[in-house]
């Protein structure tokens, strides 16, 4: 090379594994950023789980998704006021998810009360936007989630909201199983089924809070949702279902923020892909077993 020319030498920073697994897993922990990620996914995935079991067990999927994109436009309404994205973030997801669940005593019903206040908010969301004339770098980090690069102030809010929620949900539990499983029931039992559901709702807004900022809006379904739909596969007692979501959405937080230490690749697509993969590989196991099964009783009545 000539006298002066410029040597650019590019370096892979990206740790890499080795033979010795326990000096692998205590790396992860010599940052205080892989800390502070580790005890807000863990904090996150114990509400998600809890919170998970019921919204599937209510149908209530649709809501999880939409109370996630209420609440962005509701991060962006916030940084325009120059206010932390994750309290308007709360403050919107708050506000809709008690207007949705006062408005929509019926699955049908709900959905359609969802639909329109989630065009509203979007069209908010739109507004906000336009409005800030800079770039909104906090509010469009919580559409994929941000957990490595959350401080412990945040960690501490997380842990508070978190806590708030399962309190809420500990309280409720009975009635709210009740209601989940036959509304109609309930309702002729005295049950307040509309208070619940305005309660219930109130909760999950919480909890998406809470996980928006691990797996962010656009993934939202792989925390509070499909641990849950894996859980209720295997048993139909609640709070083994409950602990099993919750085991679920940890073993995901945490085998995912492990991988991704070790690669250049989000947190948020390693989270949802094991939680993706696993909920594949049970109904197709579910399937193999169930054609089994069909063949055995083919047998078993020919003979």
């Amino acid at each position: 090379m000539g006298e002066g020319a410029l040597l650019l030498v590019v370096t892979d920073t990206t740790p890499r594994l080795t033979w010795n697994l326990i000096a692998d897993v205590t790396a992860i922990f010599q940052y205080q950023f892989m800390d502070n990620a580790y005890m807000a996914g863990t904090v996150v995935a114990i509400v998600a789980g809890a919170i998970g079991y019921f919204v599937v067990l209510r149908g209530s999927a649709f809501a999880a998704h939409a109370l996630s994109h209420i609440g962005f436009a509701g991060a962006t309404g916030a940084v325009v006021v120059a206010v932390n994205p994750i309290f308007g973030l709360l403050a919107f997801t708050m506000g809709s998810g008690m207007v949705i669940g006062a408005l929509g005593r019926r699955l049908r019903s709900r959905d359609v009360t969802i639909g329109i206040v989630l065009a509203w908010t979007l069209g908010l969301g739109v507004l906000f936007i336009s409005l800030y004339t800079g770039y909104a770098q906090e509010a469009y980090a919580l559409l994929f989630g941000e957990i490595l690069g959350i401080s412990v102030q945040e960690v501490v809010v997380t842990a508070v909201v978190a806590g708030l929620a399962l309190v809420a949900l500990v309280a409720m539990y009975r009635p709210l199983l009740y209601a989940s499983v036959d509304q109609d029931l309930a309702l002729a039992k005295g049950v307040p089924t509309v208070v619940l559901s305005v309660a219930f709702m109130a909760v999950l807004a919480l909890a998406v809070t809470d996980a928006v900022q691990v797996v962010g809006v656009l993934l939202i379904f792989a925390l509070i949702v499909t641990p849950a739909a894996i859980a209720i596969r295997f048993t139909t007692q609640p709070r083994f279902a409950i602990a099993t979501a919750v085991g679920l959405s940890l073993a995901f937080t945490w085998l995912g923020l492990a991988i991704a230490y070790y690669s250049p690749h989000p947190v948020s697509f390693f989270i949802t892909s094991l939680a993706f993969g696993t909920y594949v590989a049970v109904r197709v196991v579910e399937a193999a077993h169930a054609r089994v099964a069909g063949k055995s009783s083919g047998l078993s009545a020919g003979a």
